[in-house]
Formats: C-alpha cells, sequence, structure tokens
C-alpha cells in the first residue's frame, strides 16, 4: 500500500459538450491497493464524470490509466475527460487502440495462465498416490449420509418451527423496499428471504472455542478426545473432545454432532455444525442447497439462486454471501479442493474459489484431476439412480451450465478490493489456522450509486414536529406531554408485535380520550405511518394497516424510534423549541446517495437516511477519512439550513470529530463550503447533535467529507447512526 496524492484536471468532455467550460482542478488522496476502480469512484465524486465513462490521462506522457497501470509509480498530475456516446472520431479511435492493447494484455496473462496449468499438471503426476482415487472416496462419498438426512419430512417441518417465518419474511420484503421494490417477484421474494435466513442463523447459533464446564460454568482447559456414549452415537457423534474445569476439576464433554436434527435443539458447534445446521435449514424451505467441504478445514453453503441463475456461496459462519474469493483473498487460504455435496451427487467447484488455479493445482496431490472426476461421477451416478428423465435432464442441463460458468470463473480478473479475514473463532485459533487475513474486519465493498426510499421518515417527522408545535403553543403540561407519547409507543409496541400482514391494535376509551382532542395531529401521523383508524361494529376504536403493510412495516420502526427519542427528551427536561430541536419539518428526502465505500449488508450509506437508530452507514477505511454525496430529487435546488448527526450503537472511537460540508449548484462539479466542523464529541450512543448550516446557498447536491473520528490511530473505521438534512426546497 502506497498513500498518493494526484491532481486531476477536469479536461473538456468529447464531442464539445464541455467547451467554453474554465478547466477545474481537484486533488485525491488515494491508497494504492485499492485499485484503479475505487480511484475512478473517487473522481467521480469529484467530478460526476460516471467510473465507465472515465478516460485518465497522465499529463507528463500522455499515457492512458488503466487496470495494468503501475498506480505506486504514476505521475502525480493527471487529466479526465468524459467520453460520452457522442465522441468523435479521434475518441473512438484511441479507445479502440485502449482495447487493442487491453486484449493484447489480456491474451497474454491468459497465454501464462495456460502454460503455468501445464506444468502443475505435468508435476502432479509425480506427486499424486496411485491408490485409484480411494483416498479421496473417503474424504467424500461419507457426506452423502449427511445430506440425505435434510430430505426426511418429519426432519425438515421440525427444523421449520424453531425459525421465525413471519419475522423473517416480513425482513425480506423490507429489505426489497429499502430498494425501492414494494412488488417483487417470487424469485426476489425467496432470494431477499434466503439471506434474512443466513442473518437469523449467524445470530441464533453459537460458537464454540471452548465449552463452558456443565457444573459450574466456569472456563475449562481441553484435556483431549473421549469415547463416544451410545446417545451420543446414536446423532452422529463420533468424536468427543473433553474439557476439564478450571475452577472445580469437573469433566465436560462436548459432542462433534453430526445429525443436523440434533443441531436443531443444541445450536452450537463450529464450521461443520454450522454448515451443516444451516445447509439443512436451506432445503427445509425449499431451496436447492448443498454443503461445501473444504478440504484445508472449512464448511460452507451454496443455493441455486433462481434470481441469479446461478449456485450462490453462502458462509453461515460469518453471515457472508455471494462472496467466493472470501477465503482465498480474505483469509489467505491455500485452497486445494472444494466438493458441493448434494442428494444429486457430488461436485468440484473449487475454481470457483479461487483466481490462482495454478497455484491450486500444484497443492492437489492425493490423486490426479482424471481420477478426481472419474470418483465424483462415479458417486454421482450412484445417487441419481431411480430419477425421472425429465428430472435428469433439468439437474444435467444445470451441471452443463455450471461446468461453463466454472471454467470461465478462475480466468476473471482478481478483484481489486479488499476481503475480510476470518470473524468466527477465538483470535488466538483464527492466528494458528492463518486465517486472520489483511484485516479482522467484516465484507466492504465500493458501494453503488443508492436511492434512499426514505419519504414516509420526512412525513413522520413532519407529523410529529406539528403535534409538538401544537402542545408548545397551548403550552400543555410536560406531564401530559409524557403522557401522550407514552400513550403512542405502547400502541407501536403492540402493533410491532402483531404478524405484519393483518396488524391491528384496540384503541381503549382511556386512550380514544388522551387522541380525542389532537386526533387530527394523531390522525396525520398514523397515515404518516400507513396507519388508519376504524370503528368496529361493536363500538370500539381500532387502527389497522392502510393499503400494502410493508408500507407500515418500513415506517413503523421510524415512528417508535422518534416517540420514543422525543419521550426521553422530555423525562430528561429537553423541551420542544422550533429549529432546534428534533423532530423540524423540511427534512429533505428521497435523494441519492454515493459514498467512499460501505459495510454490506448491515452498513450501506442509505442506512443513515432511514430514520432507524439501530442501524448506520459504516465506512471499514473512513477513519482517517471518508465521503458521502447526497444528491437532491428530480433537480431539485435547495438552501441547507441545519443537519443533524446520530452516534450509531456502538464503537465511540468510529464516531465523526471534524468534518466539512460542501454544497454544489452543478450536481457535483464545482464545490462551495458551506460548513466546518472540528473536535466534535458525541457524549452517548445514539446520541443526536443539532447544527446550523454557517453559510446559505441553493444547491442540488451536498458532499460531507469527514476528516477523522475520535480514535483514528487505534482503529480503521468510520461509521454514523443517521443524517438528516433540513432545508427549504425550491
Amino acid at each position: 500500500m502506497v498513500a498518493r496524492r494526484f491532481v486531476v484536471r477536469q479536461g473538456p468532455t468529447a464531442g464539445g459538450s464541455g467547451e467554453g467550460k474554465a478547466e477545474e482542478e481537484h486533488e485525491v488522496e488515494y491508497d494504492t491497493e485499492h485499485g484503479i476502480d475505487v480511484l475512478r469512484l473517487q473522481i467521480f465524486s469529484l467530478t460526476s464524470v460516471p467510473p465507465d465513462l472515465q478516460k485518465i490521462v497522465v499529463e507528463a506522457d500522455g499515457s492512458v490509466v488503466d487496470d495494468g497501470t503501475d498506480l505506486e509509480s504514476l505521475s502525480e498530475r493527471l487529466r479526465v475527460v468524459a467520453i460520452d456516446e457522442e465522441a468523435g472520431e479521434d475518441a473512438a479511435a484511441a479507445a479502440a487502440v485502449e482495447a487493442a492493447r487491453a486484449q493484447e494484455k489480456s491474451d497474454e496473462e491468459f497465454a501464462r495462465m495456460l502454460q503455468a496449468e501445464e506444468e502443475a499438471l505435468l508435476l502432479q503426476q509425480y506427486s499424486v498416490q496411485n491408490d485409484g482415487g480411494e483416498e479421496f472416496r473417503q474424504r467424500v462419498e461419507p457426506y452423502m449420509n449427511q445430506i440425505l438426512m435434510y430430505e426426511d419430512p418429519v426432519r425438515q417441518e421440525a427444523a421449520r418451527k424453531t425459525v421465525p417465518v413471519h419475522e423473517l419474511e416480513e425482513k425480506a420484503l423490507v429489505s426489497l423496499a429499502k430498494e425501492g421494490n414494494f412488488h417483487p417477484s417470487k424469485d426476489e421474494e425467496n432470494h431477499a428471504f434466503l439471506l434474512q435466513l443466513l442473518f437469523w442463523f449467524k445470530q441464533s447459533f453459537r460458537w464454540v472455542n471452548t465449552p463452558p464446564c456443565d457444573s459450574c460454568g466456569g472456563e475449562a482447559s481441553n484435556v483431549g478426545m473421549g469415547n463416544p456414549l451410545p446417545s451420543e452415537i446414536e446423532f452422529g457423534a463420533s468424536r468427543v473432545e473433553l474439557y476439564r474445569c478450571n475452577q472445580c476439576s469437573s469433566i465436560t464433554r462436548f459432542p462433534r454432532y453430526n445429525d443436523p436434527h440434533k443441531l436443531l435443539q443444541t445450536r452450537r458447534g463450529r464450521c461443520g455444525e454450522w454448515a451443516n445446521c444451516f445447509t439443512f435449514y436451506c432445503r427445509a424451505f425449499g431451496y436447492e442447497a448443498r454443503l461445501i467441504l473444504d478440504f484445508t478445514d472449512h464448511v460452507w453453503t451454496e443455493c441455486f439462486s433462481n434470481l441469479y441463475g446461478r449456485w450462490m456461496h453462502l458462509d453461515p459462519c460469518e453471515g457472508v454471501y455471494d462472496n467466493p474469493l472470501l477465503y482465498e483473498k480474505g483469509w489467505n487460504k491455500k485452497l486445494d479442493y472444494a466438493i458441493a455435496i448434494s442428494k444429486y451427487g457430488v461436485r468440484d467447484v473449487t475454481k470457483r474459489y479461487t483466481r490462482k488455479w495454478h497455484e491450486v493445482l500444484s497443492r492437489r496431490t492425493i490423486t490426479s484431476e482424471e481420477t478426481i472426476s472419474a470418483v465424483l461421477s462415479s458417486i454421482t451416478r450412484k445417487y441419481r439412480t431411480g430419477l425421472s428423465t425429465g428430472a435428469l435432464s433439468v439437474i444435467e442441463n444445470r451441471d452443463k451450465e455450471e461446468s461453463e460458468e466454472l471454467s470461465k470463473a478462475y480466468l476473471q480478473a482478481e478483484t481489486t478490493l479488499s476481503l475480510p479475514g476470518r470473524l468466527s473463532g477465538s483470535v488466538e485459533w483464527r492466528k494458528a489456522r492463518s486465517e486472520l487475513g489483511q484485516a479482522d474486519s467484516l465484507s466492504c465493498s465500493s458501494c453503488p450509486v443508492r436511492k434512499c426510499v426514505d419519504a414516509h421518515v420526512s412525513n413522520i417527522y413532519d407529523a410529529l414536529s406539528a403535534l409538538l408545535s401544537h402542545f408548545c403553543d397551548k403550552k400543555v403540561p410536560k406531564e401530559r406531554i409524557i403522557e401522550v407519547f407514552h400513550t403512542l409507543k405502547t400502541l407501536m409496541l403492540n402493533l410491532k408485535d402483531a404478524n405484519f400482514k393483518s396488524r391491528r391494535a384496540i384503541l381503549d376509551q382511556k386512550t380514544q380520550q388522551l387522541f380525542k382532542e389532537i386526533f387530527s395531529f394523531i390522525e396525520r401521523l398514523f397515515s404518516a405511518v400507513s396507519l388508519k383508524a376504524e370503528l368496529g361494529t361493536d363500538g370500539n376504536q381500532s387502527v389497522t394497516v392502510d393499503g400494502n403493510p410493508i408500507n407500515l412495516s418500513l415506517a413503523l420502526p421510524v415512528a417508535f424510534d422518534a416517540v420514543n427519542e422525543i419521550l426521553s427528551n422530555y423525562k430528561n427536561n429537553i423541551f420542544f423549541t422550533e429549529g432546534n430541536q428534533f423532530p423540524r419539518g423540511n427534512r429533505l428526502s428521497s435523494g441519492s446517495v454515493l459514498a467512499s465505500r460501505e459495510q454490506l449488508p448491515i452498513g450501506i450509506a442509505t442506512a443513515a437516511f432511514d430514520g432507524i437508530h439501530s442501524s448506520k452507514w459504516e465506512e471499514p477505511d473512513g477513519a482517517k477519512g471518508c465521503w458521502l454525496i447526497y444528491k437532491m430529487p428530480d433537480g431539485q435546488t435547495c438552501e441547507l439550513e441545519s443537519y443533524d448527526l446520530m452516534s450509531a450503537n456502538d464503537a465511540p472511537e468510529r464516531d465523526p470529530m471534524d468534518w466539512v460540508i460542501e454544497g454544489s449548484a452543478d450536481g457535483g462539479s464545482t464545490w462551495n463550503v458551506i460548513d466546518t466542523r472540528s473536535s466534535v464529541m458525541f457524549e452517548r450512543r445514539f446520541f443526536r447533535k443539532t447544527f446550523t448550516v454557517d453559510k446559505r446557498c441553493k444547491s442540488n447536491a451536498f458532499r460531507f467529507r469527514f476528516l477523522r473520528v475520535r480514535e483514528s490511530h487505534s482503529n480503521p473505521r468510520f461509521q454514523i447512526g443517521s443524517i438528516d438534512l433540513y432545508g427549504k426546497t425550491a
């Protein structure tokens, strides 16, 4: 890694669209390890030239910066030119030359890779065992007995009963709604539910480094292996670890159960138990799933995604999905064999998980590649006996498509994004396995432009602001205000606990009387949350969902958090005053967001605008600098008057401390500083601070440049719980 400073001059757009516009210079601070893709994103944030339309030229010699450029030795002065669809012949010719060079370079790399593979295969024949593949077969085939347990309908029903299905269905639909998809297809719903099942499993299953003492709960130390008891063998525990308590000297047994039905009860283990049980859950909910056996001592899951039309990697231990290079690039694993095992047989899927196939080949010394193929085919034929012609045709067509995919997967360019080391297990255990990787962090990604689906947040804040203004104007006593908001909080708790498809709550006589004089304000709040009041035939008044129940699911936690925050403020004698306190009217919404980086899946950039306290935007490498751009919707302009920042749920060392806000009237081509803050401290978690903007100017984009967090030396991360922008749109 080399820290670089580039001076980027923005040149005219090809085809003349930029003629007559003065050239501009922008400074870019950049770590070369992030690769050219992230550099292009940073230039995009400064120039508004999309990454795929950027032509970056070194001013010193006129050379074009591309994927093969050495960014560490590059001259610091660059020029970026936007190449649009109207680009002239010169630009087209230059692009053609660049494409030819890139293709030539790609061909050379491909040739070198093939040569390396041939050499590895040549050496392999001198090191492999000549046992007809028996050792390899014994490593793989016994797992078929475990896999077939997943197909038992009784076991599957038992598994489904342990899952909060309605809760996960709601979370899946809300996750789609936050992307603007309120009417998903069945494939989109199934895909989203699978991801929520993964996240739920990550939280509900327990990792075991060392089990606590069964007698006193104290710490214990491993003293070796024991003979399994009949009751343990019954559930596939052929291995039993023994631990002696450091306090009372009692012996605790840790059977390594292989029966997934038993794991529904114990809900603990290491990667073997985790992947075994999670793959079972996937089958219980009807997903085509298979267990992936990694001979370098790890296990995970793959599911076939009808949405993507391919097999998708899922690691329940890490809570990570569709990130197959996690192990080789993130954990620094030296992979050799990754075998997919399902009820329909076994497949070698190693090429999905590597970009260094020639290196992997040199480590595949159990038997020859031809023997591996023969053994896997033999096992597969055995377990496909009896399938109908139609079913067999479908499976074989999918196998063919996957074979084509795998033949190309390992030839793709290696990702430039950093991937995390292993998270599951103690640090000492991970270090002993050399799986800490580059950094002990969650998965991260350069993020796309994201749309904020948050109009409901502004509507809720407007409704609550109007209610509080009414209380202020009428000089309503503090005790009465607290009673109203406590009642609202209780009502929302009752609604949250109900099934999301048919939420309803009865308003008792006391509540109706309390709301009577302010019902127009309460009704406005209900409307903002997608609720409606109804009078039943029995004379009882109730509130129920109005329209699409997902609108209520999206809005209810926002309203609950806002009501709870107001209630807390009044209990702590923090009273509502116009223009300064929470909530206020004129909150901006429905803009688009681009950030330097973001955390997947729990810390995406738009999480800072969703109005929910427990969510946050997290930047994995933002402690010493990161940025976020908010663009107004539909070409609107706004004079930003104030903004709120709220600290996130944990890790005070990641709180922002110094930052600059800039406004742009031309969509991000030029920026003007409108507010600067330094040495800001957030006193506690979920602490909201309001800032009045120093300089007012009409803008259609705002850029936050966070310069430093509270502890930037010992911590690489930045996080913020929420960002609320307030101003009048034009």
